[in-house]
């Protein structure tokens, strides 16, 4: 997939953005119909051979739409009108994974769109306005969570008050973190995953399992790693030498960066447990596959980039 994405110019993606966006909103609306179910969560669109989760493709083709509507615009500020023709873009999809229901990847669409409006400019009173708004909001948005997102959010302020239910997933993840020690128990040798201690190792979890078997050590160099990859992404946001190709990196440097940071702060209790993958870690065929084209046009993104004037 990575491969697949250099081969042709990713300008080519500007003028097809919105086809893709109207796709993307088209296979969530049919995902709500025909969706596959599984754990209480209808995300994901039966193929036969394989299982797609439109909900993961949204978030590079809001990447994808939202960097060329930004690129199409000279203005050098957004006022009030552009941010919420932008942010009522946004709110097609968001709603729409929500829905699933799938809060963490509508919270997260929701954020992409943010920092890409942000990396744009836009004018600090919009920015302040739109953070009362946010905060004036907050009890209407509480309302409107499922029973079972409070209850992630409240074992999230105090997960000892129900260790056996809603939770247990954190404080497992804690236990197998922190057991991990210094240099860790070894490859295969994790008994909170082998011993069917903590749940959704393979995906939410992944990187519990990482820091139990390869302790401290093997997590500061996976951190390092990851923040290499973020490094090298903004600067080929920062060296392309023209708008799109700018946006573009930087917003899919921002989904890497957001996911990363979302599920380690969530293993380590530190944010509520959602459904964020971890990139490259985390299995799962339709994130996989979004995170590979996204540094496929990353790599894009830097092959061309003396192609352009400034």
């Amino acid at each position: 997939m990575a491969l697949g994405s250099l081969k042709f110019d990713y300008r080519a993606l500007c003028p097809y953005a919105w086809h893709i966006y109207f796709v993307i909103v088209a296979m969530l609306v049919l995902v709500l119909f025909i969706g596959k179910t599984v754990g209480g969560s209808q995300r994901w669109i039966p193929l036969g051979f394989f299982n797609l989760q439109p909900s993961e493709l949204a978030k590079i083709g809001i990447v994808i739409v939202m960097s060329s509507w930004l690129a199409s615009d000279d203005k050098l500020e957004y006022g009030f009108i552009d941010v919420a023709k932008l942010l009522f873009l946004t709110f097609i999809p968001a709603y729409l994974i929500y829905k699933q229901p799938d809060l963490g990847t509508a919270v997260l669409v929701c954020l992409l769109s943010c920092c890409l409006i942000f990396m744009a400019g836009v004018r600090w009173i919009v920015v302040l306005t739109l953070l009362g708004v946010g905060a004036a909001s907050m009890p209407l948005a509480w309302n409107l969570l499922k029973p079972y997102q409070k209850a992630r959010i409240l074992a999230f302020l105090n997960p000892e008050k129900d260790p056996q239910g809603s939770g247990y997933h954190l404080l497992q993840s804690k236990i197998a973190v922190g057991s991990g020690g210094l240099f860790g128990k070894g490859y295969l040798q994790g008994t909170q995953a082998h011993l069917n201690f903590l749940p959704e190792v393979h995906t939410d979890f992944a990187f519990s399992i990482w820091a139990e078997e390869w302790g401290f050590i093997g997590s500061v160099v996976l951190i390092l790693l990851y923040g290499l990859m973020i490094q090298r992404g903004l600067h080929i946001a920062y060296t392309s030498r023209e708008r799109f190709g700018s946006l573009l990196a930087f917003g899919i440097t921002a989904m890497l960066f957001l996911q990363i940071v979302i599920n380690l702060f969530m293993v380590l209790g530190m944010l509520p447990v959602v459904g964020i993958p971890l990139p490259l870690i985390s299995y799962g065929g339709s994130s996989v596959i979004v995170t590979m084209l996204g540094i496929g046009l990353l790599l894009n993104i830097r092959l061309r980039r003396f192609l352009f004037q400034k």
